[in-house]
């Protein structure tokens, strides 16, 4: 899809459809003084009186050049949420055959209108021969007034949902074209054609080190493992000498292994490589908006199978830290590959660490489908990325990590369980992964319930979400 920033009067938009926002307490724009009678008719029948998610469409509107003019409900200007806004009207329109689409801004934020629209465009229907749906070709913010701050906001928001479209993209590919293989091939091709560099660790590789907590998951897979390293560095190195980590968890597919999952819904587990799509697509970002910070990604990537190889339920297995962990339950995998990449990012000298994962179902039971679930060490780390959280829009909520519920991962035969039984779910995982940060400012985000959509929503498409992609970028840029 094309899109550009454009500067002309309202009445000069040429396109399929413009849409302007209106606000429930406020008067509509002097551009509108022409659909007055119009406007005044939808509030008077209760049609349309600018509240949240309100649309109404005027087709040749006189003395327009586009051809429908679209009245977009605000509702109250201080919660308008221009991103979801934009997206939702772009997915209604391109069902009706709208192939250009404007959007006049009127004050309003560049970055967040664009973004909508790349968004809302984007369908996980790469995979059909035929009836791919319908389409946006060209997307346009109209802007009557020129400016350099717009210009780059513009670009900004650009950057950022195309790389939240890249991560939704790799988290939409069936686990049988993205192993673990692939996903470093991946990694690496975008590493390249984004001025990054990208190295990648092989099994043999892992097993010198010692990552035995990675491998033992990966050993009841005919697919390889890879631990993936992608590296940004700014032209000028900070004094501060701060070094940021963006951790990933990479299961290309999750069966459970030997603890297996039930068979209902098991076809989603393509999912569970969300956290390191987040992270590339985070890079991506990243390599184009150039923070002053180095940052460095980590992705741990296996296939968690059942095989005649595959680890069992009572395993002992040493981690790179050097503990040992007993395996109680093989479909507790993410963990184990993650501690493996925190303890490899403090060997290479990272200073602060934020990890994303589909770590747990416990977090969906706690939170839903609406928060990610964060954990810390490190308040101020905390206070860091839920700033940028908040700043894009994704919705976070902090969760314990009281000493307390440290005793749930005692085992009698190694230094950990790799689980902590029934109750607190989400928050043992977080203790298990804390035990290897150690004292390095970290954050976990548990993103189970975040990274996939059940459902369509009117504003993004059923499947992978991309979350994390935009706040990473934030905290990196804000650092």
């Amino acid at each position: 899809m094309e899109t550009k920033l454009l500067y002309q009067p309202f009445d000069k938009i040429e396109a399929d459809a413009v849409a302007v926002v209106l606000f429930e307490d406020d008067a509509a724009p002097a551009e509108l003084k022409f659909a007055a009678a119009w406007l005044d008719e939808l509030k008077t029948s209760g049609e349309f009186s600018g509240k949240t998610d309100e649309t109404a469409v005027l087709h040749q509107p006189q003395g327009l050049k586009a051809k429908r003019l679209v009245a977009v409900g605000g509702g109250k200007r201080e919660s308008f949420d221009l991103r979801k806004a934009v997206a939702a009207v772009t997915r209604a329109v391109k069902q009706k055959g709208v192939k250009t689409l404007a959007w006049w801004l009127n004050g309003l934020d560049p970055e967040a209108a664009v973004e909508g629209a790349i968004l809302g465009n984007f369908e996980p229907d790469q995979y059909k021969t035929a009836n791919q749906g319908k389409s946006l070709d060209a997307f346009h913010v109209v802007s009557p007034t020129n400016g350099a701050e717009l210009d780059k906001a513009f670009e900004r928001g650009r950057i950022l949902a195309e790389s939240q479209n890249f991560t939704r993209a790799l988290v939409n590919e069936p686990a049988n074209r993205l192993t673990p293989t692939l996903l470093a091939d991946r990694a690496c091709a975008m590493a390249a054609e984004s001025g990054l560099e990208c190295e990648v660790l092989d099994q043999d590789r892992m097993k010198q080190l010692g990552m035995g907590a990675l491998l033992g998951v990966a050993q009841g897979s005919a697919e390889p493992p890879a631990l993936v390293i992608v590296r940004y560095k700014p032209a000028t190195a900070p004094k501060s000498g701060d070094h940021l980590a963006l951790i990933g968890k990479g299961v290309t597919f999750d069966t459970g292994g030997v603890s297996i999952k039930p068979a209902d819904g098991m076809e989603k587990m393509k999912y569970d490589m969300a956290g390191a799509a987040a992270v590339l697509g985070a890079m991506r970002a990243i390599a184009q908006l150039k923070p002053s910070i180095p940052v460095t990604a980590f992705v741990p990537t296996v296939e968690n199978m059942v095989g005649s190889r595959a680890q069992r339920p009572g395993d002992i297995v040493k981690s790179l830290d050097g503990k040992t962990v007993e395996v109680l339950n093989t479909d507790a995998e993410g963990r184990l590959i993650l501690i493996d990449a925190i303890t490899y990012a403090k060997r290479l000298g990272v200073t602060h660490m934020v990890d994303a994962a589909t770590l747990t179902g416990a977090i969906v039971v706690a939170l839903g489908n609406v928060n990610i679930g964060a954990f810390t060490n490190n308040e101020a780390m905390l206070g860091k990325v839920m700033a940028a959280a908040r700043a894009e829009g994704e919705k976070m909520w902090h969760m314990p990590l009281d000493e307390d519920y440290k005793d749930l991962l005692k085992s009698a035969f190694a230094d950990l369980a790799n689980i902590g039984g029934r109750w607190g779910g989400a928050i043992s995982a977080a203790w298990f992964l804390k035990e290897f940060a150690g004292d390095t400012p970290w954050v976990h985000l548990d993103i189970a319930g975040t990274a996939w959509l059940d459902d369509a929503k009117p504003f993004m498409a059923k499947g992978p979400s991309g979350v994390c992609v935009r706040t990473f970028t934030r905290l990196a840029m804000n650092w």
